[in-house]
């Protein structure tokens, strides 16, 4: 049986309409709720199932893209690594 795991990931808010936003994830544009928080253009947020579940700060947000990337990397070199 394959485990799945739920993650969630920082993006940067670049417009805001009512209780959406659209941010940038890793340069892709999507729309998420944003009722759960307080937010302005230029946040960094973390994002679960469509909706942003917390503010972070910039440096805590670059730091997890810096892992994604390097999990994205380490997945392009060893493309069957992991895999069952």
């Amino acid at each position: 049986m394959r485990k799945i795991m739920c993650v969630a990931v920082p993006g940067k808010i670049i417009e805001i309409n009512g209780d959406k936003a659209k941010v940038d994830i890793m340069n892709n544009t999507c729309e998420v709720n944003i009722r759960l928080v307080t937010v302005k253009i230029g946040d960094y947020v973390l994002i679960h199932a469509g909706c942003v579940i917390d503010v972070l700060k910039k440096d805590m947000a670059e730091e997890i893209l810096s892992m994604f990337n390097e999990l994205e990397e380490d997945a392009n070199e060893n493309p069957s690594a992991g895999k069952n």
